[in-house]
């Protein structure tokens, strides 16, 4: 793992950062463009840009990050997969909050005197409740270590993701 604080990471933290301003610009793109259109393939090309954000956090060891990504993973996937239109408005609304929580942590990692005032539990919650809405869907183009084709493995990774990210924002 990687000291983030460590005078020589700064650049790699700012150049992180930079590329994750453009992957956020990219996100809201894709929510635009689906609220534009209605179409779920821009559901999905969400998850597929956040992805790339979650391997660069994980590889740099912010786990916040990256668990928040890989929560916008699965459920611009699963959103995608869904075949209520109602249901896709209101996970793009929350994958719209789920970018400015992202915004919020790339800025705080850029400048870490910056502090978000964030309703995460709130977040969190909405989260969660979209989760178990979308817990039907089998396939989320999503899959993780050890994890067979069992939606439930991933509805539960889901829920552990959210308690895993919701202990370290209370930490």
């Amino acid at each position: 793992m990687f000291d983030l604080n460590d005078p020589d990471m700064r650049e790699i933290v700012i150049d992180f950062c930079d590329e994750c301003d453009a992957l956020t610009n990219e996100l809201e793109d894709c929510l635009d463009k689906f609220e534009d259109e209605e179409e779920p393939q821009n559901l999905e090309q969400y998850g597929q840009i956040v992805d790339r954000m979650m391997g660069a956090a994980q590889t740099l060891g912010i786990t916040d990050l990256g668990q928040l990504c890989k929560m916008g993973k699965i459920i611009g996937y699963k959103s995608s997969q869904c075949e209520e239109l109602e249901l896709q408005n209101v996970s793009s609304g929350i994958l719209f909050d789920l970018t400015d929580l992202l915004k919020a942590l790339i800025l705080e990692l850029r400048d870490p005197t910056q502090k978000n005032n964030i309703n995460v539990e709130a977040f969190l919650g909405r989260l969660k409740w979209l989760g178990e809405k979308l817990q039907h869907i089998k396939r989320s183009s999503c899959s993780f270590e050890g994890d067979s084709d069992s939606h439930e493995k991933s509805d539960d990774h889901i829920d552990h993701l959210i308690e895993n990210f919701s202990d370290k924002k209370t930490d």
